[in-house]
């Protein structure tokens, strides 16, 4: 790669102050679709009247791009060329009529030529459309935007043969059949929405169907589409759908409004899913399942995202966003909904532990990097990059905070109130919080701040007991580092959710008489305290001897808490306290000093030893043994902190290989002490009896694997031919992937026997061959690049399909060894399959290049070369995608 020398220039911003009103509404929408695979024709109707709250504009402006202009009529009356103005992204139209009118616009699109996988386009030679956020522009001109509400009627026109499903939102008014071997359907929305919950879908599926009665005693036909051939696996889909809809009624007295709902399973797809009114789009990798060819894993995440997508009918379509700046209205509250969902379906604790991961492994590091911003984003460049884990994952964090400041009554008060009050309109978080405010009567003015802040609130605690007064005083320091986008940070309002554990391991009673302190529920040993200031003091009276303070409790705000807690409090905790979320951090955070003390150690002298203290092993080994603790929890114990969290919390500029090895040399000292007692508990699940997707077998399964991947870190002979065993008799892909995981970073003839024969079973089922792919561009083996280059060689890889991509690619800049290697080879490599990847799906291309807008974590040598990649990047100047310059244009030194 040449040295780079372009400096890259910022481009167009959007700015949420400078939001206003359209000049102009859509009351309806008539579409007529012709769909041929080249040449599509799209004929539209557009309901048109003047916004009485506006004042009156002359110019009509309609976004439109890669759109082909057949004709243009206003009232029946075709236009001249002097009529209007077509420009690269939008139809300007400047001879209107003064009262409501009727545009007609005829266009011809080629889907089969989308490759960016936005507005119509072909998948196996199935359409399907992709609307959010500004995809409706590549189907027909209309004012692009979430706020124009408009009900919608769509015909479609499609040869019966190739395509005899037709499918769209809402009803399914009349269809028939024409005389050239083509049928249509006409379907009509019943529900105001913006355009962005339009979809289409055309093809050849199969289809499993069933019903849903509601609450109110309306059955409600419930259809999964699926690819040929595979609906054998969309029953799970099917049960996760149903079982979502009650929960929905029984938590939020959300009924379903239509009398249909479809789902239809995409193989090429840019994201998760859609929730388009009635006619939800999936990725396939969120529907399809059965137990060959889905994890546990995948079988919760379909779970969850079917919970995400339906929730969202109410916290997203019946109430929609006002702008793109509004994203975390619908997305970070549905987040929140869906976590609910998994917790309530699967152990709550562990569902926790693993929504704070995302927050602790991922986001932090996005508050801390070049694209931080806060969960209601001030400017974009392109919104597409907003889409993010702040957006979603911090923003059911803020929800969350908000249910736990004014209590389960009143949140749900609140939530009733907002989708009362805002049913069929389209709105913006200050509403939200409004809502909450009216239901609740307290004052969130503090608490908005969550909303337009960005970055990462640190407390720093500290605790001393009175002895002669038996009191605990707790002493609590807020502030935020410093963002990118340089803005004052102002005292956030944080619930910090406490207890006290006695030496004993008892918990101790709460008595204080602070007004920013309240009891949990009926508890009367779990408390919240409201953190508002800069620093604040809490005393709690009548603790009878000195306690051990458990902090930040279930996760109760998203922040990075520190306290000087010694390896004795963290072990009493780890084995006592009855919060479980806080006896797994304080595992985590024993782990991670113990990595920190052996990365010391070999920064120090190669030859120097450091070991993991008795007590620790000890400890361990009572955890494993356990028959207090469900399988699961405890599989998660012996989960260590990720490389990511520790160089972006505990030490940051680190050389990323060396903590690596530093993590994998207690990952092996465990293994060493407690070989014995990892074998036993491994041997004493059983390996052969019928697959159940249910609590007690996912956490056996999931502790039994967790054994047999330490038992590989020995690196022993009879522990490969354990492993090989597990994955040549396994009958289900749970257990047979992680047989094959736990192979992978073995340099033993098995791994090579294992990964050829899992080829040779799954080849032809793209799901199943992606996690192949997977794994060996994540392998700790050397060579890895050459490897992940011939991956992308394989006659099995399809540059074209971004869940294939993503699995290469993505598990590629997750190898630390190989992404990160001395030479920055790995840099240059991402950055130069981005940039080809970016001239035919810009989305793909932006979502790849985060792991270089790291840089500013690592150390000297390695922060110069990730901004040499993404320097080489910027060099192409003009050509980049929006997406991916905002990011790039972002990331560098200016």
């Amino acid at each position: 790669m040449e040295k780079a020398t372009q400096k890259i220039q910022k481009r167009g911003t959007t700015y949420l102050r400078d939001y206003q009103a359209s000049a102009f509404l859509i009351d309806r929408i008539q579409l007529e679709i012709e769909l041929e695979p080249s040449h599509t024709r799209v004929k539209s109707r557009l309901f048109i009247r003047p916004n009485p709250s506006v004042s009156r504009q002359n110019i009509l402006r309609l976004d439109g791009e890669e759109l082909e202009l057949q004709g243009l009529w206003i009232n029946g009356e075709s236009l001249q060329d002097s009529d209007y103005e077509l420009e690269e992204t939008q139809l300007l139209l400047t001879k209107l009529p003064d009262e409501a009118f009727e545009l007609a616009t005829e266009v011809l699109i080629n889907p089969e030529e989308n490759t960016k996988l936005m507005g119509l386009y072909v998948s196996k030679g199935n359409f399907c459309t992709q609307c959010e956020s500004n995809g409706f522009r590549y189907i027909t001109y209309f004012i692009d935007r979430p706020d124009i509400l408009t009900y919608f009627e769509t015909k479609i026109i499609a040869d019966k043969t190739h395509y005899p499903f037709l499918l769209s939102n809402g009803n399914l008014l009349e269809q028939g059949d024409l005389p050239d071997g083509r049928h249509w359907v006409k379907w009509q929305d019943p529900s105001l929405k913006p355009c962005y919950l339009f979809a289409l879908v055309a093809g050849q599926y199969e289809r499993l169907e069933d019903h849903f009665i509601t609450c109110s005693k309306r059955k409600v036909i419930l259809q999964v589409y699926v690819e040929l051939g595979k609906l054998s696996q969309a029953d799970h889909a099917m049960d996760s759908l149903k079982r979502a809809m009650r929960w929905d009624e029984e938590i939020y007295g959300c009924e379903y409004d239509l009398d249909l709902f479809m789902i239809v399973a995409v193989s090429d797809f840019n994201y998760g899913a859609m929730e388009n009114k009635g006619l939800n789009i999936f990725n396939s990798c969120y529907i399809l399942a059965n137990p060959k060819t889905a994890t546990d894993q995948n079988y919760t995440s379909i779970e969850s995202v079917i919970a995400h997508e339906y929730f969202h009918n109410w916290s997203g379509n019946r109430v929609t966003c006002r702008d793109w700046f509004q994203i975390t209205l619908k997305e970070g509250l549905t987040v929140f909904r869906d976590q609910n969902f998994t917790a309530d379906q699967t152990d709550p604790v562990v569902e926790r532990i693993s929504d704070a991961n995302v927050i602790r492994n991922l986001q932090f590091a996005e508050d801390a990097g070049p694209m931080a911003h806060p969960i209601q984003p001030q400017s974009y460049m392109a919104v597409n990059n907003f889409y993010t884990l702040t957006v979603y994952n911090k923003g059911a964090e803020v929800i969350r905070m908000l249910h736990t400041l004014l209590g389960k009554k009143h949140f749900h008060t609140g939530m009733s109130l907002y989708f009362k009050r805002h049913d069929g309109q389209a709105v913006t978080t200050e509403e939200f919080v409004k809502a909450m405010e009216d239901a609740s009567g307290v004052d969130l003015k503090q608490f908005r701040r969550w909303y337009w802040q960005a970055g990462t609130p640190h407390l720093k605690l500290s605790g001393h007991y009175d002895v002669q007064q038996k009191t605990y005083t707790l002493d609590v320091h807020q502030s935020c580092p410093e963002t990118a986008d340089g803005s004052e940070k102002k005292p956030f309002m944080i619930p910090l959710a406490v207890g006290l554990v006695g030496e004993s391991g008892q918990a101790i009673p709460l008595h204080s008489d602070d007004m920013a302190f309240s009891l949990v529920d009926q508890s009367t040993t779990s408390g919240v305290l409201t953190i508002t200031q800069p620093e604040q003091r809490f005393c709690f009276t009548g603790v009878r001897e000195k306690p051990v303070p458990s902090l930040l409790r279930h996760f109760s705000a998203p922040v990075i808490c520190t306290h000087d807690e010694s390896e004795h409090d963290l072990l009493l905790l780890l084995a006592h306290d009855e919060d479980k979320f806080n006896r797994w951090q304080a595992g985590q955070s024993l782990f991670a000093s113990w990595i920190l003390k052996k990365y010391e150690a070999m920064q120090a002298s190669p030859d120097q030893m450091w070991h993991i203290p008795e007590a620790g092993i000890k400890a361990w080994k009572g955890l494993l043994q356990s028959k207090q603790l469900e399988p699961s929890f405890i599989s998660c114990l012996w989960f260590l902190p990720t490389e990511h969290y520790l160089i972006s919390v505990v030490v940051p500029g680190a050389n990323i290989l060396q903590l690596h090895r530093a993590r994998c040399s207690i990952r092996h000292e465990f293994a060493t002490a407690l070989r014995e007692e990892l074998l036993e508990l491994y041997q004493s699940y059983p390996h052969q009896r019928a697959y159940q997707f249910n609590r007690q077998q996912v956490g056996e399964r999931c502790l039994k694997n967790t054994a047999l991947h330490y038992l590989l870190e020995l690196d022993e002979t009879d522990m490969h031919k354990l492993a090989w065993e597990q994955f040549e008799r396994s009958d289900n892909m749970t257990d047979q992937l992680a047989a094959l995981s736990a192979l992978n970073d073995s340099d033993t003839p098995l791994r090579q026997k294992a990964m050829d024969a899992f080829y040779q079973a799954w080849c032809h089922e793209d799901l199943v061959l992606y996690k192949w792919f997977n794994l060996q561009s994540s392998s700790r083996l050397p060579y890895i690049l050459e490897r992940v280059k011939s991956l992308m060689a394989h006659k099995s890889f399809n540059k074209h399909n971004p869940n294939c991509v993503r699995t290469i690619l993505g598990g590629f800049a997750g190898n630390l060894l190989g992404f990160h290697a001395e030479d920055g080879g790995g840099y240059y490599f991402l950055a130069e399959q981005i940039i080809a990847i970016d001239v035919r799906n810009a989305n793909l291309a932006a979502s790849l290049v985060r792991p270089l807008t790291q840089w500013e974590k690592f150390d000297t040598e390695r922060q110069a070369r990730m901004r040499e990649a993404l320097q080489y990047i910027a060099d192409q100047g003009k050509h980049l995608s929006s997406d991916l310059h905002e990011i790039v244009y972002k990331s560098l030194p200016r």
